[in-house]
């Protein structure tokens, strides 16, 4: 069974002047890569991706596969309609990745057997693994345990992006062993690790990159002390990426490091002023 552990980072899409910032992507994924994560997810939310259109994401899905190896390359996919969606898994899976994120159709809320047939559809036609995105604050239904449970038998779905909001499920996955769980909710990627989860996809994690691979580390050699100062040295920066709608927070900082310009596409805003303030003195004083 493929399994996917550390640290993958679900990538902003870059823009300039309303249009996809190819170069701002490729400078970022490489230096994302020269602090050591272990992947990254491209057109995830992230990423902006229901503001692309599925040639867009194609777009941005091949520049990243120009910088980053296949094998470290995860597809966001989503939608309601399973013909367009079956259409855009076709075309990802022409391309080297490592696997799929999948979430649930969001606003229908279908049945438990609904979401079942669902990921099995698209399982069953998928040449590469399945990451399950359990994310009902998001799409409006919440994948049950023994929905995860059944789906986890099917052999490409093999992981769950995990931000269910229910640590009786997190501890019920980890406990099974069946799916590798990946922590989707920053601030609960130490309690997550520890318990036994296999990594994180974590957005905040664009910033000071290093101290999270860190933190995984720490905790493979059971160094809890010195992870858990690791991880409380990192709230205040992940709660502060978060005190706004994603990835807004994220963008102005990383525009503050020249890295992409400080632009979203609609219906995003940027960062109110006293985000891009608290953004500005927090990069400030912990880049001494």
């Amino acid at each position: 069974m493929s399994s996917f552990s550390g640290i993958w980072v679900p990538l902003v899409t870059p823009f300039h002047q309303g249009e996809i910032d190819f170069p701002a992507l490729q400078t970022l994924c490489t230096h994302l890569l020269k602090k050591g994560i272990d992947g990254v997810v491209v057109c995830g939310t992230t990423g902006e991706a229901p503001m692309l259109t599925d040639e867009e994401q194609l777009l941005v899905l091949d520049a990243v596969l120009n910088i980053v190896p296949g094998h470290q390359v995860v597809m966001g996919l989503s939608g309601t309609h399973l013909p367009s969606v079956r259409a855009m898994q076709a075309s990802i899976l022409q391309r080297p990745i490592a696997g799929i994120l999948l979430p649930a159709p969001y606003y229908i809320r279908p049945s438990q057997a609904a979401l079942a047939a669902w990921f099995t559809e698209l399982a069953d036609h998928s040449t590469v693994p399945i990451i399950v995105y359990n994310v009902p604050y998001r799409t409006g239904i919440h994948l049950e345990l023994e929905t995860l449970r059944q789906l986890a038998v099917h052999p490409k779905i093999v992981a769950v992006k995990d931000c269910g909001g229910s640590l009786e499920l997190t501890l019920s996955l980890i406990a099974d062993g069946q799916l590798d769980v990946l922590c989707g909710e920053d601030t609960q990627i130490f309690s997550t690790l520890c318990l036994g989860g296999s990594g994180a996809i974590a957005a905040s994690s664009h910033l000071f990159t290093e101290q999270f691979v860190v933190l995984i580390e720490q905790i493979k050699v059971a160094d809890l002390a010195g992870a858990r100062q690791t991880f409380f040295t990192l709230l205040p920066m992940m709660r502060l990426m978060f005190s706004a709608p994603n990835p807004t927070a994220i963008k102005y900082a990383l525009s503050l490091q020249g890295l992409l310009q400080n632009e979203l596409r609609a219906p995003l805003l940027p960062a109110p002023e006293s985000v891009e303030r608290a953004v500005r003195e927090h990069l400030k004083l912990h880049s001494r």
